[in-house]
């Protein structure tokens, strides 16, 4: 892929981040709504709207609480994907976006 082409997701590595759990799957109009349980490591680059990778497949997270976030699974995705197959208690691994990892970075080197 080229810079200069449109990009339908967000800039990913393809690494593993960190394992994450389903809490809860809740049908939400013609979606799901799943909330994932994290480590404080991969929440602290969580932001609602922002992006994250579950299982390869780039989402937009919803909420971020103290232990938690969500993600709404449309129709396209859970015909295209995989994560049709989730369930309560159900591990997935995730990456965070690869923006907010330099951004927080760079961050944290500056207070050094």
């Amino acid at each position: 892929m080229r810079l200069s082409d449109r990009l339908g997701g967000h800039l990913v590595q393809g690494h593993v981040d960190g394992v994450g759990e389903v809490v809860s799957i809740r049908p939400e109009a013609d979606s799901l709504q799943v909330i994932f349980k994290a480590s404080p490591e991969i929440l602290r680059l969580c932001i609602p709207k922002g992006s994250i990778t579950i299982e390869g497949v780039s989402l937009t997270i919803n909420q971020v609480e103290n232990q938690t976030f969500s993600v709404c699974l449309i129709p396209h995705t859970l015909e295209k994907t995989l994560l049709k197959n989730l369930q309560p208690g159900s591990l997935v691994n995730l990456e965070n976006d690869l923006i907010g990892k330099y951004i927080y970075s760079l961050g944290s080197s500056l207070t050094r």
